[in-house]
């Protein structure tokens, strides 16, 4: 039974099982002092927030959101850092069934408008300290911090005409690169994220005795999987803050000080470690366990990492938003000199991969190239408002369609091995993983042709120094004017997150592209490097009639 804000009490507005609210706070019942979130403040003295602490923070903000008389299903931008704050947040929408929708605070305000319009958004709650200047956004607003929820602007919705909080309502909406120039909604239910929780909490990924550092910001799913993973398993969550991930030295010091035993993070948050003070790993003596993801770790880097961390348990993780992920693998230790790519194993627990060919054929064998499909009880509901792309993805099962099952379509390439383990190969489209993060290329395209001098763009990865970095190729409208890069770079940064906005932008007489008429990111990626960054579109080498 819950009470609204007029005095009356209706029935409903109760989580069932399947709720990250009741998964998450399960451990508040049998553990209530034991540490939940372990974060800094400004002076970097470490806090401990209880589970018990935690459940009543959650339900102080769940008070206040439900005054507001929101109805189930509406959606509730949160902007703030990952942290015990965030997560109440979290879960206090999750017993109201409204959908938490993380963003980022370096989020250009273009992008984010479009966000929150395009959510119809109930409101808009941002961590309380340093942030962006107000928007132009009529809808709700809000502030919190460990010290309460407050209210700015109420927000004006309709009558509720749903009260009762399902298992496959939306928990959370996650937004990724869309190839179509616009921001793209991966939304997942509490069955989907509790689903791939337990499975992956009964494959031991963690122990209750673990404290998970979480690298990751807010609005990558990574730091979702942090939260839950902790949490789920009765761990503690220790948010990493983003100024220690600037510096080596200061990270190693914070994982030390703040008794990390797990770290998540990307392969590229070890890089200047490993490169520039490759000793001081040897000062995480405590760690036990590394899961990275997002990006291929250099195999040489990670022999590295052995090395430094000797008997650290190192996990691959592979997956794509729709599902959170989709294994779990751990690395050989020590990894075979002679090995060239990494495992990504099976599919966790209650999961199935399986490669198909473009005939709809399963590949049994061993090195054929052929598309991964996700067979999984805890897949993403759809993209928001996008049933057009959803059904690209979310597809008849091809191997068993009388049945009625969907899948995941990932758009993942890979091979099997002997063993009969998966080797991911690469992507089937124009997506890229950069820092951890997915991007459709066809965005970082489509912002640079909105540019007025700009007729045409492509964008590809380049390797630079054992990494890969955007860059792009265009064509100017006025082949004979100069080209003003630093404003045609500040354009991208006003549309789109900094990972997301080329390192440079090179003009071409004409963009490469294959004989079917496609970008040919290959050859263009050797002309943006050669390409002079001032030069006349006519000074391109290669014409387009040599494709």
């Amino acid at each position: 039974m819950q009470r609204t804000g007029q005095g009356e009490t209706v029935q409903g507005e109760e989580p069932t099982a399947d709720n990250l609210y009741d998964y998450l706070l399960a451990p508040a019942a049998r553990t209530p002092d034991k540490a939940a979130v372990v974060e800094a403040d400004e002076s970097g003295t470490l806090t401990d927030i209880s589970y018990r602490q935690l459940a009543a923070l959650a339900e102080q903000y769940t008070q206040t959101l439900e005054l507001l008389g929101l109805e189930v299903g509406e959606r509730i931008v949160v902007e703030a850092p990952s942290c015990a704050a965030a997560v109440a947040l979290l879960l206090a929408c999750s017993k109201l069934g409204l959908a938490f929708v993380p963003v980022s605070a370096q989020m250009p305000d273009n992008r984010l408008m479009t966000i929150l319009t395009s959510l119809d958004a109930a409101l808009y709650a941002r961590a309380h300290g340093p942030g962006r200047p107000e928007l132009p956004w009529a809808g709700g607003t809000a502030r919190f911090a460990l010290s309460g929820l407050s209210i700015d602007k109420a927000p004006a919705r309709p009558t509720r005409r749903r009260r009762n909080v399902l298992a496959l309502d939306t928990a959370y909406i996650i937004f990724t690169s869309g190839s179509s120039g616009r921001p793209k909604g991966v939304v997942m239910s509490h069955r989907a994220i509790v689903t791939f929780l337990r499975a992956v909490i009964a494959d031991q990924l963690v122990s209750q005795c673990d404290r998970i550092a979480s690298t990751s910001p807010l609005q990558f799913d990574f730091a979702l999987f942090g939260i839950g993973l902790a949490l789920g398993s009765g761990a503690t969550l220790v948010p990493v803050p983003r100024t220690c991930l600037d510096s080596p030295r200061r990270m190693v010091t914070f994982l030390r000080k703040a008794r990390v035993t797990q770290v998540h993070g990307v392969p590229s948050l070890w890089r200047p470690l490993l490169r520039h003070d490759a000793q001081l790993l040897k000062q995480l003596d405590q760690v036990r366990s590394v899961i990275f993801a997002g990006e291929s770790f250099p195999l040489a880097e990670l022999r590295r990492l052995q090395q430094m961390l000797p008997g650290t348990r190192l996990v691959n993780g592979y997956g794509a938003t729709e599902s959170m992920a989709a294994s779990f693998t751990e690395v050989p230790d020590p990894l075979p000199a002679h090995q060239r790519t990494l495992s990504i194993g099976h599919a966790h627990r209650g999961a199935e991969m399986i490669l198909v060919d473009s005939a709809g054929r399963a590949v049994t064998r061993p090195g054929v190239i052929a598309e991964i499909y996700l067979r999984s009880p805890a897949l993403f509901s759809g993209y928001w408002n996008d049933p057009a792309a959803t059904a690209q993805v979310l597809v008849p099962d091809p191997l068993q369609a009388r049945h009625g099952h969907t899948v995941l379509r990932t758009g993942d390439l890979a091979c099997l091995d002997e063993r009969g383990e998966l080797h991911f190969v690469g992507r089937a489209d124009a997506q890229v993983q950069i820092r951890g993060h997915r991007v459709e290329l066809g965005e970082v395209e489509s912002v640079l042709a909105q540019h007025p001098a700009i007729a045409s763009a492509a964008a590809t990865l380049v390797p630079r120094g054992g990494e890969h970095v955007l860059m792009a190729g265009i064509v100017l409208k006025d082949i004979t004017a100069p080209f003003d890069e630093p404003a045609a770079l500040a354009h991208c940064a006003r549309h789109l997150p900094a990972y997301m906005t080329p390192r440079r932008i090179r003009p071409l007489a004409d963009l490469p592209l294959t004989e079917n008429g496609k970008a040919d990111r290959a050859r263009l990626a050797r002309l943006v490097t050669t390409a002079a960054p001032n030069a006349s579109a006519g000074t391109d080498p290669t014409p387009r009639s040599a494709v």
